[in-house]
């Protein structure tokens, strides 16, 4: 069985009940869509974490978010899982990374990875010393990537799973009182719209705005969990 859910934010509390409920295994694989929270840190207590994380019984794919590193940058291993490029660690078979960009064979269905947002909370994070990264939304190239790829399956495919959503879909009823949206960067938002303008597809599903929301065929994800389809 395959499934979807919503940032996470290094908090796995609601994946081990959802595993005890629904009964997983290794066979069976939970996609997080962005800031799962794992590459944040990248000290010894993240690597105690990842420990406890890969006795979960489930396998993780997860997207690249905003609050944390890019699997790229860090010590991981590239190899080849459901047809498309992922990092690993030889201690953590069950935690995958996704490349964006890359096309996956999920159950019946190709779909297509595309991580990285901007941080509204940049400021803050900066002015208290924490982790920001300048590398969070997608570079230009790979926008080129995700473009070539797209080009050489004719921009037809079953799924889209990002971690932020076109602009035309952003869920402006959740948006963060004080924020000045004026300051905001939604350059990957609206690059993405140009995407969807362009695309066939069947579904798209993406995190970020920690909401559940339906619009079109797009889902926002949050702290459910769904059957990938």
């Amino acid at each position: 069985m395959i499934f979807l859910t919503g940032d996470t934010h290094g908090n796995f509390k609601r994946v081990a009940a959802f595993c005890d409920k629904i009964g997983t295994t290794k066979d069976d694989v939970l996609i997080v869509l962005g800031d799962a929270g794992i590459n944040y840190a990248v000290d010894m207590r993240e690597l105690d974490y990842k420990h406890q994380l890969q006795l979960l019984p489930i396998t993780l794919f997860c997207l690249h978010g905003n609050h944390e590193r890019r699997p790229s940058t860090l010590n991981y291993t590239q190899t080849v899982w459901n047809g498309g490029s992922v990092y690993v660690e030889y201690d953590f078979p069950s935690l995958l990374f996704a490349k964006d960009g890359e096309l996956y064979s999920l159950g019946d269905k190709k779909a297509i990875v595309i991580g990285g947002a901007y941080s509204i909370d940049k400021p803050l994070r900066l002015a208290n010393g924490w982790h920001w990264f300048p590398d969070e939304q997608p570079s230009a190239e790979i926008k080129l990537d995700v473009e070539h790829r797209l080009d050489s399956i004719d921009w037809n495919v079953d799924v889209v799973l990002s971690h932020t959503c076109p602009y035309k879909y952003m869920p402006r009823e959740v948006f963060m009182s004080g924020v000045d949206q004026s300051r905001v960067d939604n350059s990957t938002e609206e690059w993405l719209d140009a995407i969807e303008d362009r695309l066939l597809y069947e579904r798209w599903y993406c995190g970020h705005f920690h909401t559940s929301k339906v619009i079109d065929k797009l889902r926002f994800m949050a702290d459910d969990f769904i059957e990938f389809r």
